[in-house]
Parts: C-alpha cells; sequence; structure tokens
C-alpha cells in the first residue's frame, strides 16, 4: 500500500478567515471570523487536507502588540474553529516589518519555502487562498494555485490588477472551499471483495 498523498491548503489569515482591519487585529476582542469561515475549514478538514495559515503580522515589529497578545489571538482563533470541527494544522508567521527587508514577509516566499520543509512535500498545485496581491505572489512563486477571496482587501485587489497568471477569484472561503471540493478527484473508495 502506498504512503497517502499530503493534501494541504495555504491560508492567509486577516481578510481570508477573519475581519481584516486597517489599523490591525491587536487583540483577540478584535479577532472576528467571516461568517462561514471556519465552517469552511472543517469541511476542508473532513476531505482530508491540512489547512495551513501564512501571515503577516508587522504589528509586532511596530510595536502595537507582542507574542503573548499574538497568541492570545491565535488560541481564539483555534477555539472558535474546533467549536465548529475545525482544525488548523499550523500557522506561520513573519513578525517583521516591510523595512526589514527579510525573506519571510509576503511577498516574499520564504514562509512558503518553511511550509514546504516542515511538511517535506512540493507546492506545485498546493491551493494557497488571499485577500491581497502579496499574498497570492508568495503563494505563486512557490508554485502554488493562487485563488482570491473577494472579502477583506480582495475588492481592490481584483480592481488593481497584476494578478498572477492562472488566478481564480472568488466571493469568500466559503465559495472558494465549495469549488475545490467539487473539483478535487474523488477520494479512493473501499472495495469489498
Amino acid at each position: 500500500m502506498g504512503t497517502p498523498v499530503l493534501k494541504l491548503i495555504i491560508l492567509d489569515r486577516d481578510g481570508v478567515i477573519n475581519h481584516d482591519s486597517s489599523e490591525f487585529i491587536k487583540s483577540p476582542a478584535e479577532w472576528l471570523p467571516i461568517a462561514g469561515s471556519l465552517e469552511a475549514i472543517a469541511r476542508l478538514n473532513q476531505a482530508g487536507y491540512r489547512v495551513v495559515v501564512a501571515s503577516n503580522q508587522s504589528g509586532i515589529a511596530r510595536e502595537l502588540f507582542d507574542m503573548t497578545i499574538l497568541n492570545a489571538i491565535h488560541q481564539k482563533m483555534h477555539a472558535l474553529a474546533q467549536q465548529v470541527g475545525a482544525s488548523i494544522d499550523a500557522i506561520f508567521f513573519c513578525p517583521h516589518a516591510a523595512k526589514d527587508l527579510c525573506d519571510c514577509r509576503k511577498p516574499k516566499p520564504g514562509m512558503f519555502h518553511e511550509i514546504s520543509q516542515r511538511y517535506k512535500v512540493s507546492l506545485k498545485g498546493v491551493p494557497t487562498i488571499g485577500d491581497s496581491l502579496r499574498d497570492l505572489q508568495a503563494g505563486y512563486e512557490s508554485g502554488c494555485a493562487p485563488f482570491l477571496v473577494l472579502t477583506g482587501k480582495g475588492d481592490k485587489t481584483r480592481e488593481d490588477g497584476g494578478l498572477p497568471p492562472g488566478t481564480q477569484v472568488f466571493p469568500d472561503l466559503a465559495a472558494t472551499v465549495n469549488h475545490l471540493l467539487k473539483t478535487a478527484p474523488p477520494a479512493p473508495q473501499a472495495v469489498n471483495l
């Protein structure tokens, strides 16, 4: 029997899973899920996907919040996800500001390379879902299939153009997941002999 193929999907956080804010999400109280997003993650889990988050969090470098607050925000996200049967496998984040010129801040692909190494998989064709051009660019450069959602900054991102080739556009995470699960190849069925 062969090794099962890892089904991975990479999501941006702010504007995809939760409502975004131009003032940053600086506390657990400010972290509010977009309607249907956590349920969409649960459907991905049920279809065998491991859901990973890759998120720029420059609020740390800007001293708007610290690691304790970021951890508390993520604890809230995990707790609310679990209430609807959803599981987020891992959260990768870049704590740097743009001026730091790091390799992990999207649109650079450093976080995606780290995900590839952690899971020991190629990201070729792995869906990545974001609401900003830099989300899609980082994923595309890593071989991912880019999906733009129109929540968060998505409408403006679509208007501004310049999307990576092959980017598919959907109203929100739930609609994207509906599409992915409809077009995914059927899971192998057990055969009674």
